[in-house]
């Protein structure tokens, strides 16, 4: 298939609810029991170890997906089924947030090659029933010997959740999407900014340098949308539309960790969206 590479793997897993009698009987007890991130959680890592349960957690008549390379609903996925790696994959949630009705992971994948994702789930009724994900290759470490995935991973905060959600919201806004590099520091912590991007060395120094390269070299680092913003207490994901590179078309999904008001943390998956023509899916990427 062409676009393997860019299957988040955990759709695999839906093509066990049409093996189940009826799933919500099977499941009930243990939904009951469960979170919504819990649940996410299970999802994701039944992945890898072939659990059986969390196929039912997925409402089966509505499934709404934004993974462009994937039919909506079930149809299609036995064709992904038909084409998994004899040896398997593996699925390992890093950090896992809850956001009223959504949950976002952070997530470590093997699937036709090692990525790094960002996956999203809505609920409804205690259901998943939309599903958002962006994938990236795994590089190697950055500039400050800093991986995709290392970093801080504790939830706290949880009474300051809005109010880091609209700093964030407002960093994206004013810094990366209007280009107001002169405002930096009212979001950025100027003496402790640790980096995750690939290409990126730690603190303003390594994020100044990056802005710079660009611009002598031509290439585009453009936010035009925001689309979602979602946060537990000191972690906040942003789903962001733009330009990147050579102009390609790509979504935005950065995570930021925020500590006594500034963002301290930063980690982030870029992805090029797909021409119209190759969409197997209405739904958009947002």
């Amino acid at each position: 298939m062409k676009s393997l590479s860019i299957f988040s793997p955990f759709v695999l897993v839906l093509l066990m609810i049409g093996c189940q009698a009826n799933p919500a009987a099977t499941t009930k007890a243990t939904s009951m029991e469960l979170s919504k991130k819990q649940k996410a959680v299970a999802l994701i890592e039944s992945l890898e170890t072939g659990a059986q349960e969390p196929a039912g957690y997925i409402n089966p008549e509505k499934y709404i997906q934004h993974n462009l390379a994937v039919e909506d609903g079930l149809a299609g996925f036995g064709k992904v089924l038909a084409n998994a790696p004899e040896d398997g994959f593996k699925a390992e949630v890093i950090r896992a947030f809850e956001d009223e009705n959504y949950v976002f992971l952070h997530v470590k994948y093997d699937f036709f090659g090692p990525k790094a994702a960002f996956d999203i789930f809505r609920f409804e009724e205690g259901k998943i029933v939309e599903h958002w994900d962006n994938l990236s290759e795994i590089t190697a470490p950055n500039p400050s010997g800093r991986t995709q995935f290392d970093g801080a991973t504790e939830i706290t905060d949880l009474d300051k959740t809005a109010a880091n959600k609209a700093l964030v919201r407002a960093f994206v806004n004013d810094v990366l999407k209007n280009g107001e590099t002169n405002k930096i520091t009212d979001y950025i912590n100027p003496e402790k900014y640790i980096q995750h991007n690939s290409q990126i060395a730690d603190g303003l120094d390594g994020l100044g340098a990056a802005l710079e390269y660009f611009a002598e070299n031509g290439l585009v680092l453009e936010y035009d949308k925001t689309h979602l913003v979602l946060g537990e207490g000191n972690f906040v994901l942003t789903v962001s539309e733009g330009k990147f590179g050579q102009g390609d078309h790509v979504a935005y999904y950065d995570l930021f960790r925020v500590e006594a008001g500034k963002i301290v943390e930063h980690w982030d998956v870029i992805q090029s969206i797909p021409p119209r023509t190759e969409w197997q899916n209405e739904n958009g990427k947002f």
